[in-house]
């Protein structure tokens, strides 16, 4: 019966100790688990291998508001868990609030805490707390080409769509673009920034946007926001940056046509994370781009490699990380100092009048 599976977790406390005085390993992971795909099942599975019984932490309701925001989850809490505990290779299930899994780690004191690949064993807080007692940390791949927030853009872009009744606008007139970067382009860089006391608009960042509006073309700002997915910030959060962004710009005249950004980490393995082109794709849907004159602006070697995927010119900048992130080895087209070097040299060499 699946609900002998699912427990407080002050309950499992007892249970987990009596199976390790029995000489039993426990291994625990935790997760959303929203709409349950393959990958999540594979993921699971992988995880069981790694001791002899699986706990799984599953999140609530709320905290997944906070990270993912109102729309999410689409399935309640006692409805994911039911499911997750419905798998033959999970043993015991249980719903936690907490921001990160400290405290499940003190309470339950797994053998072994599994987490996705995308993690670094650094950068996980409660690693040390495993290690402390024994314990050890295992970084499971999780399996490419599965996410609930690529099932939700099917259905949305799909089904839904097809059943809505609107009317629809005409589309505006077919243009080039500028992609640009966000932190390390627009703003001083830092790494998950969540902050919006911690944005700093870059020197020339409005001058640069109103003269890319003046030669006429979109400007979409293409930003990989991973720190959402893993926890590190929420989507508002996320909105209280691009505030910091949109409001001056929008102030002194200057138009960004539109955000793109990715939520997710890599072990998500999206469409629309950079490099992949599938924020461009979006843009090129929503803005009628046209990308045979349109370029990329950005400072590491992602971007270069979006642009080279979406068949742009890229431009990569100086500032922020530089193209030291070393992430690609790809080659710009051109570098500049600033976002208004580069400005300047699309002006002068790229734009066709």
């Amino acid at each position: 019966m699946t609900t002998s599976k699912l427990n407080s977790r002050e309950a499992l406390v007892g249970i987990l100790g009596n199976l390790r005085a029995k000489g039993q390993k426990i291994a625990y992971t935790s997760g959303v688990f929203d709409l349950l795909h393959r990958g999540h099942v594979e993921y699971l599975q992988d995880a069981k291998k790694e001791a002899d019984i699986l706990v799984v932490g599953v999140n609530s309701d709320s905290s997944v508001k906070q990270n993912k925001g109102d729309f999410r989850p689409i399935c309640s809490e006692q409805d994911r868990a039911a499911v997750i505990a419905g798998l033959a290779c999970v043993d015991y299930v249980f719903i936690f609030s907490d921001k990160n899994n400290n405290e499940n780690i003190k309470l339950l004191k797994p053998d072994v805490y599994v987490k996705a690949g995308d993690y670094s064993k650094e950068k996980l807080s409660s690693a040390s707390i495993v290690e402390s007692y024994g314990g050890r940390v295992a970084l499971v791949p999780f399996a490419p080409g599965y996410s609930t927030t690529s099932i939700i853009d099917r259905v949305l872009d799909g089904y839904v769509a097809a059943k809505s009744d609107f009317i629809a606008l005409p589309p505006p007139e077919k243009r080039p673009a500028i992609f640009l970067d966000r932190d390390g382009t627009l703003n001083e860089h830092v790494e998950y920034l969540g902050d919006p006391k911690k944005f700093k608009m870059l020197p020339g960042v409005i001058e640069a946007i109103k003269g890319f509006n003046d030669l006429g073309y979109r400007v979409a700002v293409i930003t990989n926001q991973p720190g959402i997915g893993m926890g590190y910030f929420t989507l508002e959060d996320f909105y209280r940056v691009t505030r910091e962004l949109l409001a001056p710009v929008g102030k002194s005249g200057a138009r960004i046509d539109k955000v793109y950004f990715c939520p997710h980490s890599h072990a998500e393995n999206c469409t629309c994370r950079k490099p992949k082109a599938g924020l461009v794709e979006r843009a090129v849907k929503d803005l009628n781009v046209d990308l045979s004159q349109s370029v990329m602006i950005g400072d590491t070697t992602v971007d270069v490699e979006t642009a080279r995927r979406a068949g742009v010119k890229s431009i990569l900048l100086k500032t922020g990380l530089a193209g030291t992130d070393k992430g690609f080895d790809a080659k710009p087209d051109y570098t500049a100092d600033n976002i208004l070097a580069a400005f300047n040299l699309v002006k002068s060499e790229l734009h066709r009048k």
